[in-house]
Parts: structure tokens; sequence; C-alpha cells
């Protein structure tokens, strides 16, 4: 089922397939796009059929991050952003596992969404890269909270300020991601993954995900804290700049 000309879903057994389908973009996520992906997983958490996420991308693509046309529009007086503010909270909130692929570019949020991700499988020419501080940004997506949890401080900092990006080895080893496949393997790995975690008893698996998440409140207020500085970087000069400076080179 089509939800968005760029995100798409479709039911494989018990599992909901979420999409991002605009390669000739290289996945540039759009307001649109964010809605999209927020609407399916609400529905999929809403269906009992359905006991496992999957996000996936394209071909050597994941996502090259939000559309920068996007973030140029609000730092030239336009308003927006609540599409993915809501995007974020669904996936914050997730009641069910979730499972993602990454095959080549995972850029700012394609590369922090894997933070929320239960399991995310990558090829060894993935590489992870947040370059908001280079935009005149800060991070988002609760990244500032988790990803120092997960990777340490020096791995983190460098990450999320310095800009520097985690090739998928390292962020096995990191523990950032669970395996690196191949990438004509990727898909079947990524799938296999998921329907392991579908066929479990759905309640044991539940709880046992709340236990090892832990409570989400502060991953929450975490992602209204950036979002409250997201916001405000957008309309500074210094993002203006970056995002004119950017347009200007493609």
């Amino acid at each position: 089922m089509a939800v968005n000309d760029h995100v798409t879903t479709e039911r494989r057994g018990a599992l909901q397939v979420i999409r991002l389908n605009r390669p000739e973009k290289k996945n540039a996520i759009t307001r649109a796009m964010y809605a999209a992906m927020a609407a399916a997983l609400k529905a999929g958490d809403a269906d009992d059929e359905v006991r496992c996420h999957v996000i996936l991308g394209r071909e050597g693509v994941f996502s090259a991050g939000n559309d920068l046309a996007d973030f140029l529009a609000v730092a030239t007086g336009g308003e927006g952003g609540q599409e993915v503010y809501d995007f974020l909270l669904a996936l914050a909130n997730a009641e069910k596992p979730l499972v993602s692929g990454v095959d080549g570019i995972a850029v700012g949020i394609g590369t922090t969404i894997h933070l929320h991700c239960d399991l995310t499988l990558a090829t060894p020419g993935t590489v992870f890269s947040t370059p908001f501080v280079d935009l005149g940004l800060v991070p988002e997506a609760g990244s500032s909270l988790i990803a120092p949890m997960i990777l340490g401080h020096q791995r983190a900092f460098a990450l999320l300020a310095l800009g520097q990006g985690l090739p998928a080895a390292e962020a096995k080893t990191a523990g950032l991601i669970h395996a690196v496949v191949e990438p004509d393997a990727l898909e079947g790995a990524v799938f296999a993954a998921a329907e392991a975690l579908a066929a479990k008893p759905p309640e044991a698996l539940r709880i046992a995900r709340d236990l090892i998440r832990g409570p989400r409140e502060a991953v929450v207020a975490r992602i209204q804290e950036e979002a409250t500085h997201f916001r405000a970087r957008l309309k500074s000069d210094e993002a203006r700049q970056a995002f004119m400076a950017f347009m200007s080179r493609k």
C-alpha cells in the first residue's frame, strides 16, 4: 500500500515494511514523508496483526537526511516542523519492535533514526554521519541523549559535534548497529531478523523490550529540548548561510 509517493508501506506477513522511496533525491526526507512515516508507525502499532516494523531505504542510499529545501524555507521566514516532531515522537514511542536495514548514505536523521531501532543491519560501505553543527544546527531525535549512552562521550561527540563519519564496521564495534552484511544479503537478513521477532510470544516480547529500553520519558523530554534549540537555530544567520552555501554547490 502506498502511503506517499516517496514513502511506501507493505505488509509482509506480520511485518509492516516502511520504505523511503525517493532515490532521485537520495531519499532526502520532506515534511510530507515525515507525516507519512508517522502515520505508518501509528497504524502499525494499532494493528494487532502487525508484530514488527521494518524500515528500509533503497539500494545504495538509506537517506541523505532532511530535505534542505525545507530547512531553507524555515530559515528564510517560513514555518513548519510539526511533521518532523510528530514522526520523532511516533518513533520514540513505537510499541512494536523496530528493525532497520541501511545501505550506503545515512546522513542526519538517516543516522539518528536507527538510535531508536532495536536491531539495525548495514552493509560494509555504509557510513553514518550527522553534520548538524556544520549546518549551524544541533543534534535531534534524542541523539544527544541516546548516542552517548550507546557510544560513550568521545565517539558520540565525534559523530554529533565534530561531524566525523562512522563506517559500518566501526558502528558495529561501537554498538550502534547489530550486524554488517553484504548488500545482496541485506534485506533478506533484515526480514529474517524481523520475522524471528514477529514469531515470539508478543506479550513477553513487549515486556522484554520495555525493560531493555527503559522509561521513554527522558528520551521524549530530550527530543522536545533539542527541538526548541533546533527551531531557533533554523532561523539563525549561521544556519541560513550554511544552507545557502550548500544549495549553491548543488
